[in-house]
């Protein structure tokens, strides 16, 4: 068996080149830090390619750089060193290239270069000679178009074959200096290296998108107009997923006789999990701008346009890529933050990451926001939800800004390092590339959906159910939907929802929605499966409508509207702040290697969630009394 390290530096086409020779489909994009963890596929059965971190140097200064020369000496737990290296570099940067060359070859081992985008070399007026630097370099040099798969034969004949590879018979010199850089004039010189020239349009397009006005405003501009799309585009698709569950709820009504079992389809499966689902197509729209921004090479630019952004919170512009990625999911964007080589920044962007609005929180949002806001309502050509839902997701934003401020001026206090991230060419992305990626998250969110949110909704389910009520139902002749009703409210979850309920009743939640905020600590898409189930069972028809009329069914508030614009605000409130997520926890129980912070971001965030939700239910209160 043998091992092959594939190394290169941030955004060289390294994981496009793994996924190609493995068949496997990691992640990709183009901006450096895609890879902050270590991947293996075979190639063949005896040929394992490990995919490591994009690295400039082997002089490690961030934990995922550290990634790679632990695997390098072996010093990675479980993981064997290597036997050869093949090492990716971008043709259109060798001249900056050749350092990790030299260091990567003066290891010893049997090593074969692979050189991505000669494509885009000679489209911008740059040249070089593949033998030529083969023979200066001492190892095998192949040239590879990714997108259209140039030259990938060769280099899978080469690959499956590393035995034949040859050691470096005088190794470049390993450290820096004129001997270094006498070395990479001469492998330059000698591959007749013609630099590529400066793209004009890209550098055009950068003005704009990189000034610190004008790029800004870009920005917000192009997420408003994301967010209005959300509502609009989706829209009829969601329309015909609720009808998709609302014919199979009338389907299984007609064909199952069991009231149980009944009662499980309709309320638990279609009212819960099909409740979920419905914003399937909001979350495909959301993913496909991640997507679209990651290859087209706008995440960099990003990055470096909200570098002084990030400088008022004392922090330096990867930890924007950090926490945009969070959009996405806190986890990988946590898992991000290796790329940060200073600790206390990388703890204090952890700390902020779970504040942003992740996918998990957008069904819950989409739920609210359409019982607070009339899809009808418009100011001029805008939808209001749409507005509505940009202002969480800067909420968001501005809110992990704060709290990594907050952190970096207390407990987190260090100096501000230099920030550089390597802009990459404007791509168009291919459409296979694009929709791969939107399937592959949303195929996350699909398996999420068919594990966690499925097991808690059944959990739930019967809880809402135990214990049975039968006799009290045939006593007092109640219907089905009267049995189900009184079922939930005498069940154990109405128990446990009562317990602690006054804890939440400043914020005006009943039980039902306690139930659902706690069922939310194992993914915040259960509380929209929460609400489902209880609309389901009042109202099968039209759960919708169901839920926007629930009333307080005792107490001081019995037979008054639950769902009150008050309420929901400070819903959207508490789901903005509040962590409930234990995936998130234990990512950072497992970047910090330490229990410490997941249990302060618990507790803060918890905190934080139920204050500002108080606060914003009784400023809602007093706006409407004006």
């Amino acid at each position: 068996m043998t091992r092959i390290a594939l190394i290169g530096s941030p955004n060289a086409g390294k994981t496009s080149v793994f996924n190609k020779l493995t068949g496997l489909n990691s992640k990709t994009g183009n901006y450096p830090g895609i890879t902050v963890s270590h991947t293996e596929g075979h190639v063949t059965p005896t040929v394992i390619l490990e995919d490591l971190p994009g690295t400039y140097s082997l002089d490690p200064i961030s934990p995922d750089e550290k990634v790679v020369t632990d695997v390098l000496a072996g010093q990675l737990d479980g993981i064997p060193s290597p036997q050869a290296l093949l090492i990716v570099v971008d043709s259109t940067t060798l001249h900056r290239s050749l350092n990790l060359v030299a260091q990567a070859l003066s290891l010893g081992l049997p090593s074969a270069v692979v050189l991505t985008m000669t494509d885009e070399l000679e489209k911008l007026g740059g040249d070089l000679d593949l033998t030529a630097l083969s023979q200066g370099l001492g190892v095998p040099v192949v040239g590879v178009v990714g997108n259209r798969k140039k030259g990938f034969a060769e280099l899978r004949a080469l690959v499956e074959n590393p035995t034949g590879w040859p050691v470096p018979v005088v190794a470049p010199p390993a450290e820096p200096g004129p001997e270094r850089e006498s070395w990479t004039h001469s492998m330059l010189t000698l591959a007749h290296y013609v630099a590529p020239q400066e793209n004009v349009t890209t550098s055009k397009v950068d003005k704009v998108l990189l000034h610190p006005v004008f790029g800004t405003l870009f920005f917000f501009l192009i997420m408003f107009l994301f967010f209005q799309v959300i509502f609009t585009v989706a829209a009829p698709f969601q329309g015909w997923i609720e009808d998709f569950f609302g014919w199979l709820g009338e389907l299984s009504a007609a064909h199952i006789s069991n009231p149980l079992l009944s009662s499980f389809v309709n309320t638990a499966l279609i009212g819960g999990v099909g409740g979920v689902l419905v914003f399937v197509p909001q979350i495909l729209l959301l993913f496909l701008l991640i997507s679209l921004m990651e290859n087209v090479g706008y995440m960099s630019r990003a990055a470096y346009l909200m570098d002084r952004v990030m400088a008022s919170a004392g922090l330096e512009g990867r930890a924007f890529v950090a926490l945009l990625s969070s959009v996405a999911c806190a986890v990988p964007g946590i898992m991000a933050t290796r790329t940060m080589p200073s600790s206390k920044d990388r703890i204090a962007t952890i700390m902020a990451a779970p504040l942003m609005t992740c996918s998990a929180r957008l069904p819950v949002y989409l739920l609210l926001v359409g019982m607070l806001v009339d899809p009808g309502q418009r100011v001029g050509p805008f939808s209001v939800q749409g507005i509505a839902l940009f202002g969480l997701y800067v909420l968001g934003g501005a809110s992990a800004m704060f709290a990594a401020w907050a952190f970096k001026r207390t407990s987190l206090k260090s100096t501000l390092l230099p920030f550089y991230m390597e802009m990459p060419p404007y791509r168009i992305p291919t459409g296979k590339t694009v929709l791969s990626d939107m399937w592959k998250s949303t195929s996350m969110f699909l398996r999420k959906v068919g594990r966690i949110i499925l097991v808690a909704t059944i959990v739930i389910w019967a809880l809402m159910n135990i214990p049975p009520q039968q006799q009290t139902i045939d006593e007092q002749h109640m219907d089905e939907t009267q049995a189900v009703q009184y079922t939930i409210d005498h069940s154990a979850a109405a128990t446990v929802g009562k317990a602690v309920e006054p804890v939440f009743s400043p914020l005006g939640f009943d039980w039902r929605i306690t139930i659902g905020l706690i069922g939310s600590l194992a993914a915040r898409e259960v509380f929209v499966a929460t609400m489902g189930q209880t609309a389901a069972a009042a109202d099968p028809d039209n759960p919708t409508d169901a839920l926007e009329k629930m009333t307080f069914t005792e107490g001081p508030h019995e037979g008054e509207k639950v769902f009150t614009t008050p309420t929901i605000v400070a819903l959207l409130v508490f789901f903005a702040y509040a962590l409930q997520c234990m995936s998130t926890v234990g990512a950072i129980r497992s970047e910090t290697n330490s229990w410490k912070w997941p249990i302060i971001a618990l507790v803060y965030m918890l905190v934080l969630a139920w204050v500002l939700a108080f606060i914003a239910r009784w400023a809602t209160i007093g706006i409407m009394a004006i």
